[in-house]
């Protein structure tokens, strides 16, 4: 049994990689934003642990993990929360871009600095889940799209420095996928939202296991799934 912990597990890709994860008897742990929805996780995943870290304020995550316990060892790192907010580049705010920028590239890179020894100690595995705008940026997507940009090179970095600890990185590369997100991203391009029309969760979560169950003798460092219909 391996303890993996899993950014994003209250919806989305993030709370069917962690079903998956419970359902394989692993430990979880899972971090979130404040005290209630660290419980609200626990009522969904028994015996699940919990972390309380604000992605959103990525400065503040080393004084609040020096208030709790961390795993000793970590078999897994994956990075599957994430925000969007769309808009031109000549009209999108500072606040806009920060945000996502914090959430999407700062707060991974420091919590896999903050969990670098727990990986290393496990020869651990990083996932970061990116999305389709990390490979191409269109219009209307830019601030997004940088914050993916980032993560990728962030992973691609990272996989240089840890190969010699035995640490592996993974990049997963979304497209549309069926989740809140996708509807909040459809109210904010005016279009109707179908979500028959794009890839299911599951679909993602089933490449996400795929990376961390490969036999040790090899390495997926990227994976790109597209919606099949």
């Amino acid at each position: 049994m391996g303890a993996h912990l899993i950014t994003g597990a209250s919806s989305g890709i993030g709370a069917t990689v962690a079903t998956r994860l419970a359902e394989r008897g692993e430990q979880l742990w899972l971090l979130a934003r404040d005290a209630r929805r660290a419980a609200e996780l626990r009522g969904r995943f028994p015996g699940a642990r919990t972390l309380v870290g604000d992605l959103g304020e990525p400065g503040k995550l080393s004084w609040a993990f020096g208030h709790q316990e961390l795993p000793v060892e970590l078999d897994s790192l994956l990075h599957i929360a994430g925000v969007v907010q769309l808009g031109e580049i000549g009209e999108l705010p500072v606040k806009a871009w920060q945000e996502q920028l914090n959430v999407n590239l700062v707060a991974p890179a420091e919590l896999t600095r903050l969990l670098l020894p727990s990986l290393r100690l496990a020869k651990g595995h990083v996932v970061f889940v990116n999305s389709g705008a990390g490979l191409n940026a269109n219009a209307n997507w830019g601030a997004y799209a940088a914050s993916k940009h980032g993560l990728r090179a962030l992973a691609d970095s990272l996989r240089q420095e840890e190969h010699g600890h035995g640490v592996r990185v993974t990049s997963v590369y979304p497209g549309r996928t069926a989740t809140a997100m996708q509807v909040s991203v459809h109210q904010q391009e005016g279009r109707e939202y179908d979500a028959s029309r794009w890839i299911d969760p599951e679909s993602v979560a089933t490449s996400v296991l795929t990376a961390l169950d490969l036999p040790r003798d090899a390495e997926i460092t990227d994976i790109t799934v597209r919606p099949g219909r």
